[in-house]
């Protein structure tokens, strides 16, 4: 896949021409519902087989080399151009094709209700040929070591149809909060967590198709720490006993001794050693109750990566990403109106129905706009592309790290998976 960011006065006639390819390519690829109105600013993904750069002004050999991690002197030779000479302004240069590296993906699915809509079962069969594991969210443990079962049919016979393992996620979800209280209750008895242990089970054999038991207890207290790696040190036992692996989430920390209530409980070397793989929640800066901000800003992101790999070995980080973005009215005032949440083909909608030109931050790699709605009132837009997803995507290969886990499906973002296949061997189980 090739990334095209749409100038002013272009259109998919002429960005096909420039490639190579047609029109109804990249209507396909990038699932455009209005062919005849692009957004200046917006990302494109065209499947070439060739990887091509096309000279902005500014450019130089040097600063193409370096944004794109390739030798200046490598791409003066693939070219055929003298390594000192000025780049004229729309010159096509092409590169090598990336490597691909096999990786672990994982994304989440949250049933609402009794039935699994259609519309979310559409987002499954989207995405299923690019995942090692479907996560079922969640199986709510309770006090008395019983589970609260989530509706799922159909989707481990979804998931099957591509070789997709499922993972059943394990919460201490509590009328609809993850309950520090619930969690306590069960790390102080055995019998509970016992009790626990075979429900998880009995009903991993009933819905069959389960590889991983992935355990995802939040808002764990300081003074619950070392309970809840005994808890996760029994679950393993009995778990790997029966031909399970067993994954944890873990919230962002960039320190061992960070305080929080959502971080403190949250162990990462004690993970690392006891669990098979864990998920770093690496989204969320940018929130619906806080300031305007990129979800993921990929330097926080590396922060807490590169924390993580102090504690946990490389091969066991599954990287975190949202498939979704934010759209703040301003002033933001805190406690006041909520952001609502948007998928990255909503955000362009958007942008196209108020005529905003989409923006870049090279610091935080992600696109966001502005603009004024109906009664007056100034929005600023968060939200993800190809190349903040590609962005963390090189973060992934550059650290060696397992994968990547998706919260969650259900908001379209076509382009993220046909990048997940020009960038990795999609392990599968």
């Amino acid at each position: 896949m090739q990334i095209h960011v749409v100038q002013s006065g272009e259109s998919l006639w002429t960005i096909a021409q420039a490639y190579g390819t047609t029109v109804q390519t990249l209507v396909d690829a990038n699932q455009i519902p209005e062919p005849n109105r692009l957004v200046v600013g917006q990302a494109l993904v065209i499947p070439v087989w060739q990887q091509f750069y096309i000279v902005q002004p500014g450019d130089s050999l040097w600063s193409i080399g370096m944004r794109f991690g390739i030798n200046y002197l490598t791409l003066a030779q693939i070219n055929n151009i003298h390594p000192n000479s000025m780049l004229m302004i729309g010159t096509v240069l092409v590169f090598p094709p990336p490597s691909k590296t096999s990786a672990e993906i994982l994304a989440y699915v949250e049933p609402r209700g009794d039935e699994v809509s259609e519309a979310l079962l559409n987002q499954v069969r989207e995405a299923n040929p690019y995942l090692t594991y479907l996560a079922l969210f969640s199986y709510e443990a309770r006090r008395d070591g019983t589970l609260k079962m989530p509706a799922v049919a159909p989707l481990p016979a979804i998931a099957a149809q591509n070789n997709t393992s499922l993972a059943m996620v394990i919460t201490n979800l509590e009328d609809f909060q993850f309950s520090s209280e619930l969690a306590r209750d069960i790390f102080q008895s055995e019998a509970v967590q016992n009790l626990l242990f075979d429900n998880i089970i009995e009903e991993a054999k009933r819905v069959g198709n389960i590889s991983d038991i992935h355990f995802d207890f939040e808002r764990i207290s300081g003074d619950q720490r070392e309970a809840y790696n005994n808890f996760l040190r029994r679950a393993v036992e009995r778990m790997h006993a029966e031909g399970y692996t067993v994954s944890t989430a873990l919230a962002p920390k960039t320190r061992a001794d960070q305080p929080g209530e959502w971080v403190a409980g949250h162990d990462y070397r004690a993970h690392g050693e006891i669990v098979d793989f864990v998920l770093l929640m690496t989204y969320e800066w940018g929130y619906s109750a806080g300031p305007p901000m990129a979800v993921s800003p990929l330097p926080q992101v590396e922060q807490v990566v590169q924390y993580a790999l102090t504690e946990i070995p490389a091969s066991k980080i599954l990287l975190g990403q949202n498939l979704y973005g934010y759209d703040w009215t301003l002033p933001f005032v805190q406690g006041g109106e909520y952001a609502e949440a948007l998928s990255p083909q909503r955000a362009i909608e958007l942008a196209k129905r108020y005529n905003a030109a989409i923006e870049y931050d090279y610091v935080a790699q992600a696109p966001f706009f502005n603009y004024y709605d109906e009664q007056g009132r100034l929005h600023i837009v968060w939200f993800e592309d190809a190349r903040s997803i590609q962005a963390k995507f090189n973060l992934v290969k550059r650290l060696n790290l397992r994968g990547v886990g998706y919260w969650k499906l259900g908001l379209p973002f076509p382009q993220n998976w046909l990048l997940i296949g020009a960038n990795f061997h999609v392990v599968k189980k």
